[in-house]
């Protein structure tokens, strides 16, 4: 968020805002730790004002490991109390985490408040103070460590009811906030994601009873999760400008971390104004440009793209009173602007200098009268050798449900990458703490395990055909958190049915099952 840390740069060192100038147009990975200024960006600044010159700073992987932001471990428990046929009654889910003084709650409740239907709810979560490095936003804060224990507990309600999975989960959706009847949801198909993820995955051929089903020296299993993840909007402004080339040049202050917001907003200037993507210019992450939505929360691509949109219906404005014509009317298409019987090339409102046009979109209330959310629904199956109780992911299937997807393979790119990260909680990644120094001992690549090339299997990606009328101009919702909310649950649950061994603490390494496996025969 460029407007924030210039802003929080200024208050550190105790200058003027105006002083501070923060270009940043290639971020690189961010998932959250970038959201906000970091002590690296506040040292880099001091050095400079003391050395009389510019000065970078780079952190070694050690560095970054334990200097920055991480998220948060959790303790959770969950209860859910159901009627024989499959209605929930009840739903309770605690949440304990840790962080430093000052710091934040995870917020690992947040899925539990709006995703199933039930009268009798309790959520509550609490903070332990720990003398760590600070946990914070990290890709799809709360929700994804939330819906790690959520989702296991779903299966293992549905498994004591003898309810499918799925079914069990369809019976407990809701078009409305649980917890604020008069509040709906502003779009909500998470029935969709899940009978058509159910269908495309060949989930009824199913084998329910654990420890069923072997290939050869592997057992085998599949699970299911739902995956879900806010999407709130906020207020984003751009700037767009018309020469006399009719080249279309975009400046907002939005961050490309790698995501494609070049790409998307070049598309949405280029859809408004009627000229292809290579006439569009666009110019990202310069606290000299209009504050926009910035990358995180999934708020970035609808709040962003809706902010250009609005600077370009004033450009449109401006074009067609240049050319004496109607702009409720005109019609922009092919770089040539249309109306009243006449046309024009759009290049030619620009011949005596050019347009620049600045606006930007606000959605006041829109929050208050409707709940914002994206769903998803996530396949796995599994292997798990029956002598070495290795894990390995044999395929993975997401069905999302995000409003208009503006550019599929970002979007697909977004996804299966989250998808990544969710085998990597599922199976690998944990911090391992020094107790006496109070630091993160595993703060490399060689002692961090992530998941490479060779643990992934194939993933499938499938987006429902879905506008929001909505949640902005565009329609559109975001997706790159989504597609890690549920994965690793998904994979527990297809553990289970694998193995017939329920493990709840992550991640699923083969230590914590391999002397409970089925006996070899």
């Amino acid at each position: 968020m460029v407007a924030w840390v210039r802003r929080d740069v200024a208050r550190a060192l105790g200058i003027s805002l105006d002083n501070v100038r923060v270009d940043s147009p290639y971020v690189g990975g961010g998932f959250g730790g970038k959201l906000f200024l970091r002590a690296d960006a506040v040292i880099a600044a001091l050095a400079a004002r003391a050395a009389g010159c510019p000065v970078k700073l780079a952190l070694q992987r050690p560095l970054i490991i334990n200097n920055t932001t991480h998220r948060p471990a959790t303790i959770q428990r969950i209860r859910i109390g159901a009627t024989y046929d499959g209605v929930m009654t009840a739903i309770a889910h605690e949440s304990v985490s840790g962080n430093l003084r000052g710091g934040r709650v995870d917020t690992a409740v947040a899925q539990t408040r709006l995703l199933y239907a039930a009268a009798n709810r309790l959520t509550s979560m609490r903070l332990a103070h720990l003398d760590l490095p600070e946990g914070n936003s990290m890709r799809a804060p709360g929700e994804a460590s939330g819906m790690m224990a959520l989702e296991i507990a779903m299966d293992e309600a549905a498994e004591r009811l003898g309810i499918d999975p799925v079914r069990f989960r369809i019976l407990n959706d809701t078009q409305v906030d649980p917890e604020k009847p008069n509040h709906p949801f502003s779009e909500r198909r998470l029935t969709a994601c899940l009978c058509l993820g159910a269908e495309r995955f060949g989930w009824k051929h199913r084998v329910a009873r654990p420890a069923s089903t072997r290939d050869r020296n592997w057992l085998t299993g599949v699970g299911m999760a739902v995956g879900f993840r806010d999407s709130p909007v906020t207020k984003s402004a751009a700037r767009v400008r018309l020469d006399a080339r009719g080249t279309i040049t975009v400046e907002t202050d939005m961050t490309d971390i790698g995501t494609g917001s070049y790409t998307i907003l070049a598309q949405t200037a280029a859809e408004m104004m009627g000229v292809e993507v290579s006439k569009v210019v666009v110019r990202l992450g310069d606290s000299d440009f209009p504050v926009a939505a910035g990358s995180g929360g999934q708020w970035g691509a609808n709040s962003a793209t809706a902010g250009v949109y609005a600077a370009c219906v004033k450009l449109r404005q401006v074009v067609a009173d240049k050319l004496g014509l109607d702009a409720e009317r005109a019609v922009f298409r092919d770089g040539t602007v249309w109306g009243g019987g006449q046309h024009f090339r759009l290049d030619a409102a620009a011949r005596n200098g050019e347009i620049v046009c600045e606006d930007a979109i606000e959605f006041c209330n829109l929050d208050k009268k409707y709940q914002l959310s994206t769903f998803a629904s996530h396949f796995v199956e599994v292997g798990v050798d029956i002598f070495t109780g290795e894990i390995r992911v044999r395929r993975m299937l997401a069905v999302c449900a995000a409003g208009r997807i503006l550019n599929p393979r970002t979007a697909r790119s977004q996804v299966i990458g989250a998808m990544t990260m969710g085998v990597g909680a599922a199976l690998m990644e944990e911090l391992a703490v020094d107790h006496q120094r109070g630091y993160f001992v595993n703060h490399d690549l060689a002692g961090y395990e992530v998941p490479v090339h060779a643990d992934i299997p194939h993933q499938d990606v499938i987006f429902l055909d879905e506008v929001d009328p909505l949640s902005s101009p565009v329609k559109a919702k975001g997706v790159g958190e989504l597609g890690l909310c549920g994965v690793s649950a998904a994979i527990a649950n297809a553990v289970y049915n694998a193995t017939g061994v329920r493990v709840r603490n992550y991640p699923i390494t083969l230590d914590k099952h391999l002397d409970k496996l089925p006996p070899v025969t």
